[in-house]
């Protein structure tokens, strides 16, 4: 049942690492791992806070996620062609479709997709490009500030996870 218990542990540890880091599961691993440890343990009560937890922390970080990019785009007075091209650029990294990145894989699209896109989705709509590129700036800057929110509530939920469920696994 321990090496369970830890399994879970890791697979919610690769959950904070998702919440953070875009193309990786975060916080529905998290709700995967703690639904896991219920069945398991046969006992809803032992994971129902961390259940309740997990499932608003779910809901907000999705929230977050929008929010953040939506406010960092406006605040750099970003169009929806910035939004647009940040999220064309995004896919076009994760796929490894960048022709500007011939190295680094994935990760490093995923991380320079978005920038990229966003420049060059307000550049064909503005056509100025140092206000594309400040647009780019601030919805990467909001994403960023997005995901280490999401990383920090994803955190909050493994800790509450951890100390309402380890009196029943070790019986401290």
């Amino acid at each position: 049942m321990q090496i369970l218990y830890w399994l879970l542990v890791a697979l919610m540890i690769v959950g904070v690492i998702g919440s953070v880091v875009p193309a990786i599961p975060g916080t529905s691993l998290i709700l995967i791992a703690v639904i896991i440890w219920g069945i398991v343990s046969s006992s809803f009560a032992a994971i129902k806070i961390p259940l309740i937890v997990t499932v608003i922390v779910l809901i907000l970080s999705i929230g977050v996620d929008f929010l953040a990019g939506y406010l960092g785009a406006k605040q750099a007075g970003a169009s929806k062609w910035g939004q647009i091209g940040a999220f064309v650029g995004l896919v076009l990294g994760f796929l490894g479709l960048l022709p500007a990145l011939p190295f680094g894989g994935p990760l490093l699209g995923i991380l320079f997709g978005p920038l990229l896109g966003a420049i060059i989705g307000e550049y064909i709509y503005q056509r100025k490009f140092w206000l594309a590129v400040k647009a780019g700036m601030g919805i990467i800057v909001g994403t960023l500030v997005g995901n280490l929110i999401q990383g920090i509530l994803a955190i909050a939920t493994v800790a509450v996870f951890l100390f309402t469920t380890w009196p029943q696994v070790f019986g401290n």
